[in-house]
């Protein structure tokens, strides 16, 4: 396995490994039908835009790591009164 693909492929360095995995996942059992997926994609899509505006939040305030690591984030969602994706 190649680095950029064990880098994606760990919960630190990538938040929504879960939302990723589940829209593969759906994608291998309907044959690759995306009309069959979308809720998946856009799960996906929502994952990624939260924790993409986490990271630039964090980025503006001067806080290192951009990403929290993968105990914040779990802390993080626990803090807000749903999930936001």
């Amino acid at each position: 396995m190649s680095n950029n693909m064990r880098h994606s492929r760990s919960r630190d360095n990538n938040p929504c490994l879960q939302e990723s995995e589940a829209s593969r996942k759906c994608m291998d059992e309907n044959l690759y039908n995306r009309d069959a997926c979308s809720y998946y994609f856009l799960k996906y899509k929502k994952c990624r835009k939260f924790w993409h505006e986490i990271m630039i939040q964090r980025r503006v305030d001067g806080v290192n790591p951009n990403m929290p690591p993968a105990e914040e984030r779990k802390r993080i969602l626990e803090s807000l009164e749903s999930m936001p994706y």
